[in-house]
Order: C-alpha cells, then structure tokens, then sequence
C-alpha cells in the first residue's frame, strides 16, 4: 500500500510547525511508520493502539518479537490512559519528565499485545524533544520509539543515517537535524515496591 507521503520532511528540531506535525500524525493515523527524532537518537513510530503498524515496527527493524515496545506520551495524563501509574513512578515523572526516562508500568487492558509483548507492562516517556512531543500531540495518542535502527545495529542520530538503513521500509522520516546521541533513556521498573534500574541511561536515577 503507498502511504499518505514518502520520504522525507524537513522540520525545525526547535520550533516545529503544527502543519508539518500534523501531516505526519494523519501517516501514522493510516497505519504508516514514521522515524522521528528524540532527546538521544531517532525513533522508530506507529501509533501504538494500531496493532499491524506495531507489527511492521517488529518486521522492519527485525526486532525479537517477546521484546516489548517502549511508548512516547505528551503528559502524564496520557501515560495514565495506558498504564497504572504509582505513587513512586509519579514521584519520579514529576523529578525527571520531560527527559531521558522510560518508567516500566502495569498496562491497562486493550493495548495491543506487540506493544506489551504479553508481558502485562509497559515502557513510557516524556520526551523533551519539540519534535517528538509534538508529534505525539498531533497524533492524540502514543507513539512507539524504539531507536529507528536494525537490531544490534548503531542507533541512529541523523535522518540520513535512518534513510541508509530504512529507505523504502518506512513511510516518512521526520528530518529534524542530528540528535544528541550519547547514552539511551534510563528504564526504571516502578511496578511496585522500590524502583528498579534495568537500564542505565542517560538519567541517573537519584541525582
């Protein structure tokens, strides 16, 4: 099937314009991937209530398919409309969101299981990046982002490395300039009890 559009949009990585926001939002409301760039390096996006779009996120990056999917939201209001949100994860939204940290949370029944990967959790963030918020805005609901990369491949921090992996896979690259790189999100289990580290990232939890 052809997607809404193909290639590439260029867009200001500090002041997106809702134009450009909102033609990539209506490629993932039909069921498209767009890569999008992050606070670290360029995501890989479906919207996440579509359950084929989730499975071509899996296809495309060849992706172990018992591994779960992280999720981008816009505020703490969405990620409660996907997962159970606990006194300890809100401490830690209200300290370090927007940024580099993915919090693991009991999913609330109807997501798809690509994303939860039957695991009954999920991963969601709060990105900083204008771009990346934006678009989960546009888009009303959240986003998958794991880095736009083959497994085990480099992730990637420009549009023109995404295109050299991806061109022809993915629907629409969202070139918002080179991304910071550096260490990826810090994921934090805080499903219950104390929080647990099972990724460190970019966040150093307690700092």
């Amino acid at each position: 099937m052809s997607a809404v559009i193909t290639g590439i949009l260029v867009i200001d990585a500090l002041s997106p314009d809702v134009t450009t926001l909102a033609r990539a939002a209506a490629v993932l409301l039909a069921g498209w991937l767009v890569t999008v760039p992050t606070e670290t390096f360029y995501g890989l996006g479906a919207a996440a209530d579509d359950p084929a779009a989730v499975r071509r996120v899996f296809t495309v990056k060849g992706r172990d398919e018992g591994k779960p999917l992280l999720v981008l939201v816009d505020s703490i209001a969405m990620a409660e409309r996907v997962a159970e949100v606990t006194a300890r994860g809100r401490e830690l939204m209200a300290r370090h969101w927007p940024g580099a940290l993915t919090l693991v949370l009991r999913a609330r029944p109807g997501l798809p299981a690509e994303v939860t990967a039957g695991t009954g959790t999920i991963g969601v963030r709060l990105s900083p990046h204008p771009v990346a918020r934006g678009l989960v805005s546009a888009l009303g609901s959240p986003l998958t982002a794991p880095s736009a990369n083959l497994a085990d491949g480099p992730p990637p921090v420009t549009a023109a490395a995404v295109r050299a992996v991806f061109e022809g896979a993915v629907d629409l690259v969202l070139d918002g300039g080179p991304t910071a790189g550096g260490p990826p999100s810090t994921v934090v289990d805080v499903t219950s009890g104390a929080p647990r580290v099972l990724r460190q990232g970019a966040v150093t939890l307690w700092a």
